[in-house]
């Protein structure tokens, strides 16, 4: 599983017919930062995955990919390679909060 922001969103009206309906988000990963573990730093890729939870633009995700990404219900017959399985209320490094969803 990796931890993920969602940027935005992905539509494709032409597409494999076992991806209709799905909706589509653009994900980054977020990194611990290794020189201040208190807050993340952005990963250099973009990665498109499927939401199966109900993700929004702006939230941390987790997501899984490969052939575990396959598991999540309804997928087995899809062409995925990625997806979003849960939407992150917080994240502690070493103790210490560095994220929560709750608006403070």
């Amino acid at each position: 599983m990796v931890l993920a922001k969602v940027e935005g969103s992905v539509v494709a009206t032409k597409k494999d017919p076992n991806m209709s309906g799905r909706k589509l988000l653009l994900l980054r990963p977020q990194l611990v930062d290794d020189k201040d573990p208190t807050r993340f730093r952005a990963g250099t890729n973009t990665i498109v995955a499927v939401d199966s939870v109900g993700a929004g633009v702006g939230e941390m995700v987790l997501f899984c990919q490969g052939s575990s990404a396959r598991l999540a219900p309804n997928l087995k017959e899809a062409p995925v390679d990625a997806v979003i399985i849960g939407i992150v209320d917080t994240v502690d490094v070493f103790g210490k909060e560095i994220f929560s969803s709750k608006v403070r």
